[in-house]
Formats: structure tokens, C-alpha cells, sequence
């Protein structure tokens, strides 16, 4: 089969988007794992395949997978180059645009400067709904990890994320802490691993070991969980830019029970066919 894709990043977090809304579309997880294959076939973070829903007042349903075949609940970066992706392909009109995905619903907006901005929805601190094992819910939790303890704030932006506090970012060890807090016993379906250096009160360095996809140049959602766990922790106060390897985002968050807004770039890089 030829498959016509879109490849796309956003804050250099790519993806090659599908479109399985003019015709439905089902790949297989290994045909996924080919596609993302960055030697043997076009190489991406994520594939995201858009669709139809029939859902009152949503316009479009899409789903994720990561770069391993595993299907995940949302991707930050990935929602703005949906918006970027459904406007260019001539699939709707709207710059306001309401969104499912496998963890709920979420507007996305594009804005008169071609930045995108994301209703991210409320972040989850509550244990059993991110899923984390933890008897109570805290602002931060001691894990093991290869004989030492590192502290983590976990939350859940629909997907669930652990957030380390380091003094220097680059020089983090996170080719090794990475993988292990992604694999740790406390999370039932992994987690994605964040390490966080605060700045100042609104401004931070980032980077994210992605669950099933290794460390990315950007993460959305992990980008959202980290500026969340700073304001918990009452070290930030919103807005925050988060400096990413591949570009900066602008956070949003008004405290407990509001919406995350992420706002940030998006940009298609080729269009191309692949033969699967």
C-alpha cells in the first residue's frame, strides 16, 4: 500500500500526520515502527492519524502513536501541527477547532500570528487517575532509582509525567535516569520523564525522555506537567516560557481545576508517500 503522509514539527518534536479522515485509514504496529524508523523509512516522535468523529460539536477526532507502535492519550506539539495539518488540507475553515483524542476533548486555536495556542484541559494529581502507585496524593514523591532516591512531582496532562528539578539541564544525566524513571514499578503504563531548571519565576530549561519514543527535542504535554509541578511547588508563576532544545513555549496555568494553555509553533517540513 502507498501511503500519502505529511511530515511536521512543532518546536523540532515531529511527526508524520495521516490524513484517515477523507478515507479511513488502519496501520499496524509495525508498520507504525517502520514508518518512524528515522534510517528505513521517514523517520518522526509520532504519527497521528486524523478522523472522522461522530461526537456533537467536535470536529475532528485524532489519534498517536508513538515512534515503538504503542498508541498514547495526547501529544502537546502534536495538537498544533493537527491544527497547521487540517487548515492546509483544505479540511475545515475554522481557526477554532474542538478536538477528541483518546483522553477526552481539547480546543485548539490558531492564532493571526500562525502560532497555535492548546486548551490543554486541567492537570491530575490524583494518584490512581494518572496512573501512579502512591497511597496518598503529595507534591512530590521519592523513587528509587539505580540505588539512589530522586524526587519527581507526578502529574497528568493525559498522558502521565514525572518531573525532575536539576540544577543544570544539559548536564543532566538523562541517557541513564531517563529510561529508568520511564520503566519504574510506580507507573503501570510508564511515564514520561521531565527534567526541569528553573531560571527564574517564569522561565525554565526543558528536557523530556518520552515514553516509547526516547529523548525528543520538545514536549508538549511534558512542557505543561513541568511549568504545573514549578507552580505547585510555588517556584513559578504564570506565564512561563519553557526553553525546549527545539524552541520555546508559552504556558498558561491559573491554578487548580483551570485549563493548561499551551501556545507555541507549527510547521509542515514535506508532504511525500511511503510504500507499507
Amino acid at each position: 500500500m502507498l501511503l500519502k503522509f505529511t511530515k511536521m514539527q512543532g518546536t523540532g518534536n515531529d511527526f508524520v500526520v495521516v490524513d484517515g479522515y477523507s478515507s479511513p485509514i488502519t496501520l499496524t504496529s509495525a508498520q507504525i515502527k517502520k514508518i518512524a524508523n528515522r534510517h528505513f523509512g521517514v523517520g518522526c516522535d509520532q504519527l497521528l492519524i486524523v478522523e472522522k468523529t461522530s461526537t456533537p460539536n467536535v470536529d475532528f477526532k485524532y489519534r498517536i502513536f508513538n515512534a515503538d507502535g504503542g498508541e498514547v492519550e495526547q501529544c502537546g506539539n502534536g495538537a498544533r501541527c493537527f491544527v497547521r495539518f487540517v487548515l492546509a488540507k483544505g479540511l475545515t475553515q475554522k481557526r477554532e477547532i474542538k478536538v477528541k483524542t483518546a483522553c477526552g476533548q481539547i480546543t485548539l486555536t490558531l492564532k493571526d500570528d500562525n502560532q497555535v495556542s492548546v486548551d490543554m484541559g486541567a492537570p491530575i494529581f490524583e494518584p490512581a487517575k494518572i496512573p501512579f502507585i502512591a497511597e496518598t496524593r503529595q507534591k512530590t514523591y521519592a523513587l528509587q532509582v539505580n540505588n539512589h532516591t530522586v524526587s519527581v512531582a507526578v502529574v497528568s496532562m493525559g498522558n502521565p509525567h514525572a518531573v525532575t528539578l536539576v540544577d543544570d539541564v544539559e548536564n543532566a544525566n538523562i541517557a541513564e535516569l531517563g529510561p529508568q524513571i520511564e520503566a519504574h514499578s510506580s507507573f503501570p503504563q510508564r511515564v514520561n520523564a521531565g527534567f526541569m531548571q528553573i531560571m527564574n519565576s517564569h522561565e525554565i530549561k526543558l528536557r523530556v525522555y518520552e515514553r516509547g519514543a526516547g529523548e525528543t527535542l520538545s514536549c508538549g504535554t511534558g512542557a505543561c506537567a513541568a511549568v504545573v509541578s514549578g507552580i505547585q511547588l510555588g517556584r513559578l508563576q504564570s506565564p512561563v516560557l519553557v526553553h525546549t532544545r527545539g524552541g520555546k513555549l508559552n504556558i498558561e496555568w491559573l491554578g487548580e481545576n483551570h485549563p493548561v494553555i499551551m501556545t507555541g509553533s507549527a510547521e509542515i517540513v514535506f508532504e511525500g508517500e511511503i510504500e507499507i
